[in-house]
């Protein structure tokens, strides 16, 4: 096998360069396996506040309640129309000229 090792540079002895090319190569592999990553992938940092929106619920609940508001005033009206005659009160009090 050394026999027909060329090294890259001139050297005296052509087994004595393939050995150490070798461990040099075999040292670049360890080196290139244990290498860390210089760029930072991992996920950012989550912030709550960010999230949470608190101004956002709040108008929604603000929106909820003035509908239930409305509802129970509704529900109101309806129960007092079942309670009573139920009277009609689009009478059209229009006197015609003659």
């Amino acid at each position: 096998m050394h026999r027909s090792y060329q090294p890259v540079l001139p050297c005296g002895n052509k087994y004595l360069q393939l050995k150490w090319d070798k461990e040099k190569y075999e040292g670049h592999k360890k080196r290139i396996q244990a290498a860390k990553p210089s760029v930072d992938t991992s996920s950012p940092a989550i912030y709550s506040h960010l999230h949470l929106k608190l101004g956002k619920l709040k108008l929604e609940e603000d929106r909820h309640s003035a509908i239930e508001r409305e509802n129970r005033v509704l529900l109101e009206k309806i129960s007092r129309i079942v309670r009573t005659k139920g009277q009609i009160d689009n009478k059209n009090d229009y006197k015609a000229k003659r």
